[in-house]
């Protein structure tokens, strides 16, 4: 269907308009029971559209008076305050908070005192602190999104997004029931506002799965539900919630909690009638977000590559969908290099492979970039005019950066905590691990905006070499980008393993700085050898050649570069045959 040049301009300023905090990701657990060494993982991926790429560590402070809280900000700079270490405090304009929360309020419904914060680890939402507690997050659709409010006779409300939660967690909690505890409390006293959240939270022993919303217009009306995600399963979540039936019944909180909202507020807001069960997902959410397919195919391609043998359907009869379990037994127990390669796919060898096709073009590219007539990809629901849609990969050209946190046993205590961090698209990204007990990160790691191309960032070291790829997509990531990555991602798994030897003995007060310098130079190695690798394949494919193959460049014929065309199969579809190849005038 052809767009107007009207309908194309009023497309566009709807794009504008909707941009928010909201963000596209990919979410998983795999708890201890699934995993090879016995390791507990969370794993997200940030698709941001350009937002603030930079991974931040929180340093242990004196929690003292009122804590600030944020909004939903995910564009550079995200937080801007002296009050959460020195990689917040980059001299810019501070960001005013929203309110002002006495930290008593924080312990009172944690029921212990946290006089001094825990440090972490932080990105658009937090991610992993020095007690091994780990997050990790995606938006949803929700049926009532409102804006946030501070300003209200009877106080502040809807003064919460899940970043914020998820920060305060991490900051005073050692356990995942701790965090949703706290956090439930959070959002039960103060509100939500803008979208649908899942946070999933585990520790060393259990993982969690934390899903909420506002219900409506009414101030008290937000709510949440937690579900334990069973040992030796995997979950995935990719922008719906998964949560489906509430059993209130479980007192002692087995398998799940919930908001003191809950069933009443569901009610009250006119969403269910109080008969039957309670599905969460159906009563509080228009479903899939952004179109059909936009969330379920990912979560049935996860859950298919984890174990082929359940024979999932990727085909559902709508958003609301039972076809898919709510976690997963793996057919083979998975390692981190395993949900790496979760995060790297494209649908490759199904029906749905983006590398195939005209819209990959000559070279098998498996990004589809998007304009106005696809509307914003963080579209959370509504009615909306689909003039068609891709399919929307794991591994997505819009990524900020993805990370997998893993909590490692039978290994010396200060080593267990790993957080596996790789910037920019994951399939063209490298992972380098930062320890959740160190006393620092590299500052390549915490710096740079994505405006303006900055070599001392390490998030432009691979979005650069992704964008370079896109030249000849499939023969520069199998030749020369997958090799390096496999191999300095194998080193740096010899480096955990190595720092695990390398602790014993140190003095306890030692060990941080030691974990902090030994990760900055690993991951310095790494973005040494990717800026390089750039550089490289710039001038290895200039102009559409393989420029100086291998051979004797000291002879003008061997020396000549390789033309590399395109392929026949492209070829014939595109109008190449009836180019001019005769003067013969018919």
């Amino acid at each position: 269907m052809r767009l107007s040049f009207p309908s194309l301009l009023v497309a566009m300023l709807a794009v504008l308009i909707s941009a928010s905090g909201a963000i596209a990701c990919t979410t998983m657990i795999i708890t201890k029971g699934a995993s090879a060494d016995g390791s507990m993982m969370v794993a997200h991926s940030d698709d941001d559209e350009l937002g603030d790429q930079r991974l931040i560590f929180v340093p242990a402070r004196k929690q003292e008076g009122k804590r600030q809280i944020f909004g939903d900000q995910m564009r550079y700079p995200r937080i801007v305050t002296d009050k959460r270490g020195p990689g917040y405090n980059t001299g810019q304009n501070p960001t005013k908070p929203l309110y002002m929360l006495p930290y008593k309020e924080i312990w009172d419904m944690l029921g212990r005192e946290v006089p001094v914060s825990y440090s972490y680890y932080d990105g658009n939402y937090g991610i992993m602190n020095e007690h091994n507690l780990m997050f990790g997050e995606c938006t949803n659709g929700a049926n009532y999104e409102p804006p946030y409010n501070t300003d209200d006779d009877k106080g502040p409300i809807r003064i919460f997004y899940s970043a914020e939660l998820s920060r305060i967690a991490l900051e005073n909690c050692k356990t995942a029931r701790e965090a949703i505890k706290l956090m439930g409390a959070l959002i039960d006293k103060y509100g939500l506002f803008s979208t649908g959240e899942t946070l999933l939270v585990a520790d060393t022993e259990e993982a969690w799965v934390f899903e909420m919303c506002a219900l409506d217009d009414d101030d008290d009306h937000s709510a949440w539900v937690a579900q334990r995600v069973p040992d030796g399963k995997v979950f995935v979540a990719a922008n719906e919630f998964r949560i489906r039936e509430v059993d209130f019944k479980d007192s002692k909180h087995k398998n799940f909690y919930w908001s003191e909202h809950l069933p009443e507020g569901v009610i009250e807001a006119g969403y269910w009638d109080g008969k039957g069960k309670f599905d969460w997902l159906r009563y509080v959410s228009p479903g899939e977000y952004n179109h059909p397919y936009y969330s379920l195919r990912r979560v049935w391609r996860v859950l298919d590559r984890v174990n082929p043998d359940l024979g999932l359907s990727p085909w559902v009869e709508n958003g609301y969908t039972k076809a898919y379990p709510f976690a997963v037994t793996p057919r083979n127990k998975l390692n981190p290099e395993d949900v790496f390669g979760l995060y790297r796919d494209h649908y490759e060898g199904t029906q749905f492979d983006m590398t195939k096709g005209v819209a990959a073009g000559p070279y098998g590219d498996p990004h589809r970039f998007v304009g106005p007539y696809d509307g914003p990809q963080n579209n959370i629901g509504g009615e909306r005019k689909m003039y068609g849609a891709w399919e929307r990969a794991i591994s997505v050209f819009y990524q900020g950066y993805t990370f997998v946190c893993q909590w490692r046993p039978n290994v010396p205590e200060s080593t267990r905590g790993v957080l596996w961090f790789g910037p920019d698209v994951s399939y063209t990204t490298c992972f380098a691990p930062f320890f959740a007990k160190a006393s620092g990160l590299n500052k390549a790691y915490s710096s740079g905006s994505p405006q303006k191309l900055d070599r001392n960032a390490a998030w432009w070291a691979f979005d650069y070499l992704n964008t370079i790829s896109r030249n000849n997509f499939q023969r520069m990531t199998k030749v020369d980008i997958i090799p390096v990555q496999q191999s300095l991602e194998h080193n740096s798994m010899a480096f955990v393993e190595e720092m695990d030897k390398k602790i014993v003995g140190v003095p306890a007060e030692d060990i941080p700085k030691l974990l902090e310098k030994a990760a900055t130079n690993n991951s310095n190695n790494i973005l040494e050898k990717w800026w390089d690798l750039g550089d490289r394949l710039i001038a290895k494919y200039a102009d559409g050649y393989i420029n100086l193959p291998d051979g004797d460049y000291s002879d003008p014929e061997t020396a000549l570069p390789v033309e590399i065309g395109y392929p026949s199969t492209w070829l014939d579809k595109t109008n190449y045959k009836d180019g001019p190849t005769t003067y013969d005038m018919k």
